[in-house]
């Protein structure tokens, strides 16, 4: 005698189960990233190591999209990165002239710099990162962009201190005109 197993066992009723939320979203909120009035100059992937002078070792700080920002108002330029998948910033700075991008020896395909202050963690940091990308060209084109922002950061803080000297200028102008103006009204009415 064999026992039909299937005539034996409880039948399942699908089960269609519906539920109404709590309570519905309706109004969406902007998300922003403080990056929506700049363009991207350049984007490519890699992974970014910290220096730690603690334990004299490098740290890995994420792996994404590193990408160099141009303001479209200041025309400043800074890199920003993002880790995968939680978008975290791991660096965030501006490119200034004093940054010198070294080969990380012993690689073709990674470069080194100290960043003076990066904004990526409260407080700011000094750091030294360490950038690594996947093959030799792609290090390559990175260190030409960078030097090229460098260049751009370079020209525009020489212009505003110009351009500052002039605003001095025009005040004192403006001031001394003004100065002059008064006097003639003060010797008007005393007359």
């Amino acid at each position: 005698m064999t026992e039909n197993t299937d005539a034996l066992a409880p039948r399942e009723e699908e089960v269609d189960a519906h539920f109404e939320p709590v309570i519905k979203l309706t109004e969406q909120v902007d998300t922003k990233t403080h990056e929506e009035d700049e363009d991207v100059l350049f984007k490519m992937r890699a992974k970014l190591f910290r220096f730690d002078g603690e334990s004299a070792e490098w740290k890995e700080r994420g792996t994404g999209d590193v990408r160099l920002l141009s303001h479209k108002d200041t025309k400043k330029v800074r890199l920003v990165m993002r880790r995968d998948k939680t978008l975290k910033v791991c660096a965030n700075h501006v490119i200034s002239a004093e940054m010198r991008l070294q080969p990380n020896i012993g690689s073709d395909r990674s470069w080194v710099w100290k960043v003076a202050a990066d904004y990526s963690e409260l407080p700011p940091t000094s750091e030294t990162l360490a950038i690594r990308f996947a093959n030799s060209e792609n290090a390559a084109q990175f260190k030409t962009a960078f030097e090229d922002a460098q260049g751009n950061n370079a020209a525009l803080t020489k212009e505003a201190p110009q351009s500052a000297e002039a605003k001095k200028e025009e005040t004192k102008e403006v001031t001394a005109e003004s100065q002059s103006e008064k006097e003639k009204e003060v010797e008007a009415k005393t007359d």
